[in-house]
């Protein structure tokens, strides 16, 4: 009876081992399989498409915004404790006017955090370079339209911003911008029925009118 046991407990444990081999050694040839099956992951990730078609970085609401998210825009926003600033990576006076400037005015329309921001001073600032006159004046074509959509946004942030840089440009430019002033003084019309914004834009035809002289 003991042999018995022993043949019966014999038999048992060989199969179990050799089940326990095969469960060890039964991964080794299917190893290199998950190794392959994720390999087309990673290209996925190439293509933001297939990873979110509807992402806000997919389609970007502006110009200046996919400008700025590629690093065109050669200024960034550095807060401070009481103001905030821009920093270029470069001195303003060595950056071509053509087409940041013209960038940085369509930046007027953005009503998003640092957009708004960057794109009001930049503007400013790199109006304020030495020469600026002479870099500002053949871009007037181009600059004046995307004023004139800057004046005409519902957005109260967005034309104030517009109407700066027009006072900003004007400063500039002198003269050069008088035979674009009637593009643009309908939009300021409009908005000098606003009571708020009356004495503004008051200040701001004064301005237009001091800059460009008596044909103005």
């Amino acid at each position: 009876g003991s042999n018995v046991l022993r043949m019966s407990s014999g038999i048992q444990i060989k199969p179990k081992t050799a089940v326990q081999k095969s469960k060890t050694s039964s991964p080794l040839p299917c190893s290199p399989e998950p190794a392959i099956k994720p390999q087309p992951k990673p290209s996925d990730k190439l293509n933001p498409k297939t990873i979110d078609p509807f992402g806000a970085h997919s389609r970007p609401p502006s110009a200046f915004a996919a400008v700025y998210a590629k690093g065109g825009i050669p200024c960034r926003l550095v807060h401070g404790s009481v103001k905030h600033r821009l920093q270029w990576e470069c001195l303003p006076e060595t950056v071509p006017f053509d087409p940041l400037l013209v960038t940085l005015a369509e930046g007027l329309g953005e009503t998003k955090h640092p957009y708004t921001f960057v794109s009001k001073e930049g503007f400013k600032e790199l109006l304020m370079v030495e020469g600026a006159t002479e870099k500002a004046v053949p871009l007037l074509p181009r600059l004046v339209p995307v004023l004139k959509t800057a004046l005409a946004h519902s957005d109260d942030e967005v034309f104030g911003r517009g109407l700066d840089a027009l006072v900003q440009l004007s400063a500039v430019v002198g003269p050069s911008l008088n035979d674009h002033l009637k593009h643009l003084l309908t939009n300021l019309s409009r908005r000098l029925m606003d009571k708020k914004f009356r004495e503004k834009i008051t200040v701001a035809l004064q301005k237009l009118e001091q800059y460009g002289g008596k044909v103005s």
